[in-house]
């Protein structure tokens, strides 16, 4: 199982990126907090403060995700090519 599966972009999102240092990823039905956490860090190479589990609308499952305030969430989705 890949807890990770595509981040989420938009308006209300990239204003939590800017202003928050904070990413948001659909994930995985059966992934765990610590999963997120440890999954995010080794991907991108950062340090997660804190995880938060949101389902939306469409009962999709999301990751709002707090970065340490030493890494940029900002330079994650520039170097994904989405900003």
């Amino acid at each position: 199982m890949k807890p990770l599966r595509y981040p989420i972009l938009t308006e209300k999102t990239f204003d939590m990126l800017e202003r928050e240092n904070k990413l948001v990823f659909a994930v995985d039905e059966e992934a765990t907090k610590l999963e997120i956490k440890e999954a995010v860090e080794k991907v991108y190479n950062v340090k997660v403060d804190s995880v938060n589990i949101i389902r939306d609308f469409k009962r999709e499952k999301k990751a709002i995700i707090r970065l340490k305030p030493d890494y940029e969430a900002g330079k994650i989705i520039s170097d994904l090519g989405l900003m």
